[in-house]
């Protein structure tokens, strides 16, 4: 037992696994949108273009997080530009501009070589360092995010499913979906730090899609999404202290082999019903 508590001893694990399963209850919950809107490409280009702003903002001298929301934002409305125009389809808008901004990011790590921030923990994740401002940080963008999700449900659901018809019923879709891209933004600058922008991608996506395997009603997938979410960042975190992994790493491999056993299970729930028909006939 004293084996199994021993991380628990520790200052910067208990904040690790703190802001790990905030993480990715957060993913699990903006995920939901992510992915029954179509935009699990959106959140994985701006995953990328968010880095180049973070790089920027830092040489400049502005909060890492700020100058990654401000420039996330401009991407994504950027993006929506160019994809209106039927010459140039949305995923290649996304391409072009997210993969840029990403560049821009590797030229200024290149060129300035004085950085005491670590650019690659936010590359590919490094949640045992993170600082007690960054856990407020992420704990701030999920309460925010549940509040606005608890208040804009009915608003989200429509226009989710039905867009045309929610506009209208009055509901104002525009407004819909810039709140819809703040917090996704929001949550990738506040989550880049603990998983790491080149992963972050996957936790916006396999936690929902566990969900729809598991589930065809809307509340129990969101549910199921925070749920799984939770317990990636739980135990992806808990488990890289022991086999000394990358624990973004680890938090989405999590995140994978809880997919595989949903997509079984939900493969086998499925072929019940058939037998069961079949021995009826």
């Amino acid at each position: 037992m004293s084996t199994l508590l021993e991380p628990f001893h520790y200052e910067f694990f208990q904040r690790a696994l703190v802001v790990a399963t905030v993480t990715g209850a957060l993913c699990g919950l903006i995920g939901v949108y992510v992915v029954l809107r179509g935009m699990s490409y959106i959140g994985h280009g701006l995953s990328h273009a968010i880095f180049g702003g973070a790089v920027a903002s830092y040489i400049v001298g502005v909060s890492v997080f700020v100058g990654a929301v401000v420039w996330g934002l401009i991407a994504a409305l950027f993006i929506n530009k160019v994809a209106r125009r039927r010459s140039i389809g949305a995923d290649a808008a996304i391409g072009a501009i997210t993969s840029a901004s990403f560049a821009i990011g590797i030229i200024l790590i290149s060129v300035q070589r004085t950085f005491v921030v670590n650019f690659e923990a936010l590359l590919w994740g490094n949640v045992l360092a993170v600082a007690p401002v960054d856990v407020l940080v992420v704990l701030g963008v999920a309460l925010a995010s549940t509040l606005w999700v608890f208040l804009r449900y009915r608003q989200l659901l429509f226009s989710t499913f039905d867009p045309e018809v929610a506009e209208v019923s009055g509901v104002n879709t525009a407004r819909v979906d810039i709140g819809l891209a703040i917090m996704l933004t929001a949550t990738i600058a506040a989550t880049m730090s603990v998983i790491g922008v080149t992963m972050i991608a996957a936790m916006l996506v396999i936690p929902p899609v566990i969900g729809r395997l598991l589930t065809d009603s809307f509340s129990k997938m969101l549910w199921i999404s925070v749920g799984s979410g939770t317990f990636c960042g739980f135990v992806g975190v808990y488990g890289s202290y022991y086999l000394n992994w990358s624990s973004g790493g680890t938090v989405v491999l999590t995140a994978g082999v809880l997919f595989v056993f949903a997509f079984l299970f939900s493969g086998w729930r499925r072929r019940i019903p058939a037998v069961a028909a079949e021995h009826v006939h």
